[in-house]
């Protein structure tokens, strides 16, 4: 059976809807020494690392509400805001940037989606952004820990796995100990990455040896295979599972229920826009935020 060092239930928990601060206290602050390596290390990979931000639609419809409650002259958030987010974020998050960019005109928020623990470890090394938002709160931890972000992450959504089969469920998947069968083909993601993580738990939880295919680097990949045909089912977040409408079928599992992944935000300590970070960050956990997150079927954290 594939193994997971981690518990079965993400239990890190901090106060939903804190306000973010200017880098001040939390997990501390880093040393000099440490502080110019990572800038050096930051000019040399800065150019590579922005090429893969994808833009966010400028499209101008949302609420242009600000998550602090405050209009969008009150504050100097301006400018380019580069957000790293997991890739079962982005629904969610492309939707939250138009209301950001209609909140505060100006501005422009700049995604890069992908597996949680591939944007930890570019922002580790040195990879520029201004926010952080993980699908789980360990790989969180490995950039608060690497004093990438000094300030307390909070947790703004909670999200569990279904099964994700194609339409009308032929191959007649109804629990995961289905997907141990011979002739169903299964997909999930790798075990670093959250929503892989998650699978060895559900595995575990079940006592079910499922035999991949293939393991992805994230949740979307996953979702992909199934949705293309090239697998008979996938392991996904729920949230992927609606998003992509009648292109697959969930089939909900009971042990799915005690294994939550909690999805934490931070603002870099070093971002080069930190007051547009801890706005766009503000909104994410804030009612806008709840609200779009909540639509998607992501649940409180």
């Amino acid at each position: 059976m594939r193994t997971v060092h981690s518990r079965v239930v993400d239990q890190q928990r901090s106060r939903p809807g804190a306000r973010f601060g200017a880098g001040e206290g939390g997990g501390g602050h880093r040393e000099g020494d440490q502080r110019g390596r990572r800038n050096a290390a930051r000019v040399l990979i800065a150019a590579s690392a922005l090429t893969l931000v994808g833009c966010s639609s400028t499209d101008s419809s949302g609420s242009g509400a600000t998550a602090s409650g405050s209009s969008a002259t009150d504050s100097a958030a301006t400018g380019p805001v580069t957000v790293f987010a997991a890739a079962s974020l982005k629904a969610t998050f492309t939707e939250l940037g138009r209301q950001f960019e209609q909140a505060y005109p100006g501005s422009k928020v700049d995604f890069q989606f992908a597996g949680s623990s591939d944007l930890a470890q570019q922002i580790i090394a040195g990879a520029p952004a201004d926010v952080f938002a993980s699908a789980d709160t360990a790989n969180m931890t490995k950039v608060t820990d690497a004093h990438e972000i000094t300030d307390q992450p909070v947790n703004f959504a909670s999200n569990t796995l279904t099964i994700a089969v194609a339409p009308g469920n032929p191959k007649g998947i109804a629990t995961l100990a289905d997907l141990t069968r011979p002739d169903v083909s299964v997909v999930v993601c790798a075990p670093q990455v959250p929503c892989g993580s998650a699978a060895v738990k559900v595995e575990q939880a079940a006592n079910v040896d499922i035999k991949p295919v293939s393991e992805e680097q994230a949740v979307t990949d996953v979702l992909g295979k199934v949705t293309s045909g090239q697998a008979d089912a996938g392991l996904v977040y729920r949230t992927d599972a609606s998003g992509a409408g009648d292109k697959v079928t969930a089939v909900p599992f009971a042990e799915s229920s005690g294994v939550v992944n909690i999805y934490p935000i931070g603002v870099l300590a070093d971002a080069k826009n930190a007051t547009g970070g801890r706005e766009f960050a503000e909104l994410v956990a804030g009612p806008q935020g709840r609200d779009v997150l909540q639509q998607a079927g992501f649940g409180a954290p």
